[in-house]
């Protein structure tokens, strides 16, 4: 097992050893005696010598987070001496347990959640026999470990305390200056004054031409755009000829996009889903990440959407087994993320409703989520998820902040803002998609009422 001895410990030297930092008290056979601690404890060579490894010291109490579990009885000196054996298994800078009256003690820096969880159960499972310590303890410290949020990660560890410091950096605030200057953004004419959207507009679905629509809006009224433009040409889009001619498209796209620059309020963010058209070579997202770009706007990121859609033909657009004209297989969309005047968008903490994990999960920008499945139900070629809805609203947006989308579709982005207690305007030239959002929106509205 752990070569554990049977022999007595002197209390008084396990302390001093303890006070010491020596974190190793009991040797793991039989070559150290009572007297040979009692005698040279105080060397540190001959310590060393005795455990066959390095004297280590422990960090200071306060690189800690302690977790407790109660225990049923006083634990025994046999008890201290096996969780003393237990602690050797691991680094003692990362974690390690205490006993201390009738309590179980686990101190907490950093760990691999998994491997701990695997090792620990197996180490209990083998000195259970010997401890009067009912496993229960452990596993319950090992539940409130799994039910803590509120960690960094770092070389595949979670770090549980101080991974939210600050690193000095010479001259924070001149350099963080430095940055917020966008070359790109500079000399903008953005008003910092935000309005309120018209009642008549709020919480509306509306069938006309985007265009036509958001000019009867004011300036700096909503909160957020989220959108995918009609990029599927001839997929059947039941109004307009998208396929018309590309430049005809990209200027009637642009003439959309400056109203909901024009709209978007101040600090307000845009974020536009887009498949590049791959059979066409047109690479659509950049094309429209340089718009915003030359529009003054300041890029915040760009989303890879992972939809691990394989179903594409080798040889649909190219040559087989050949570097004639091989043609790249892409598995994902893009999502193009813009702010307008500030990276910075004030909101009240109280209409947060994304979670710590659900942030850190979020802000890594490859997001994997499935296609959505019901594109035949509502009769529509190109739907987004819901999931892939809430998570651009949830980290984009506050509770109570106005969402538009000005190519509504059938009204996923409307329905995930009525979910997550956002107010929207959605807007499509579509009559049959307009119906099918007004029904889904209903459906929220009565699954509420349940």
């Amino acid at each position: 097992m752990f070569g554990l001895t049977s022999r007595p410990i002197n209390i008084d030297i396990e302390n001093e050893l303890k006070r010491r930092g020596f974190n190793r008290i009991v040797p793991a056979d039989n070559r150290a005696s009572v007297h040979n601690f009692e005698s040279f404890a105080s060397s540190k060579s001959l310590f060393e010598e005795i455990y066959n490894k390095p004297l280590m010291t422990k960090r200071d109490k306060t690189d800690f987070l302690l977790l407790t579990a109660d225990l049923t009885e006083l634990p025994t000196n046999g008890d201290r001496v096996t969780i003393e054996e237990m602690n050797s298994k691991f680094s003692n800078n990362d974690f390690y347990f205490e006993i201390q009256d009738k309590k179980l003690l686990f101190y907490l820096n950093s760990m691999d959640l998994d491997l701990f969880r695997e090792q620990l159960r197996k180490i209990v499972a083998q000195v259970k026999k010997e401890l009067t310590i009912h496993e229960d303890a452990f596993e319950e410290i090992l539940k409130k470990i799994e039910s803590n949020g509120s960690y960094g990660v770092k070389s595949g560890k979670r770090i549980y305390v101080g991974f939210n410091k600050e690193r000095k950096v010479q001259n924070r605030k001149e350099k963080v200056a430095k940055r917020k200057s966008f070359y790109y953004a500079l000399n903008n004419t953005f008003s910092k004054n935000n309005n309120e959207i018209p009642k008549e507009f709020e919480n509306k679905i509306i069938c006309a031409d985007s265009e036509e629509v958001l000019k009867k809006l004011p300036d700096n009224c909503i909160d957020l755009v989220f959108t995918s433009p009609p990029y599927n040409f001839g997929l059947g889009y039941d109004t307009g000829e998208d396929g018309v001619h590309w430049e005809n498209y990209f200027n009637k796209l642009f003439a959309v996009f400056d109203e909901c620059i024009r709209v978007l309020k101040y600090g307000g963010r845009i974020a536009v889903n887009v498949q590049p058209l791959f059979s066409d070579y047109i690479p659509s997202h950049q094309i429209i990440a340089n718009y915003f770009m030359q529009k003054k706007l300041i890029w915040k990121g760009e989303i890879l959407w992972e939809k691990n859609n394989y179903n594409c033909k080798y040889t649909a657009w190219g040559s087989w087994k050949s570097p004639s004209s091989p043609y790249l297989k892409y598995t994902w969309e893009f999502i193009e993320v813009f702010s307008k005047g500030d990276l910075l968008k004030p909101g009240s903490s109280d209409n947060i409703d994304i979670t710590g994990d659900e942030f850190k999960k979020w802000v890594v920008a490859k997001w994997s989520i499935a296609p959505e499945r019901n594109m035949k139900k509502y009769d529509h070629p190109a739907m987004f998820p819901e999931e892939l809805v809430e998570r651009v609203l949830k980290l984009f947006s506050y509770q109570n902040d106005v969402i538009l989308d000005p190519f509504n579709g059938v009204g996923t982005t409307t329905v995930v803002a009525k979910k997550t207690n956002r107010k929207y305007l959605g807007i499509d030239v579509s009559e049959e998609y307009c119906r099918k959002s007004e029904m889904r929106l209903k459906e929220v509205l009565q699954s509420d009422v349940m």
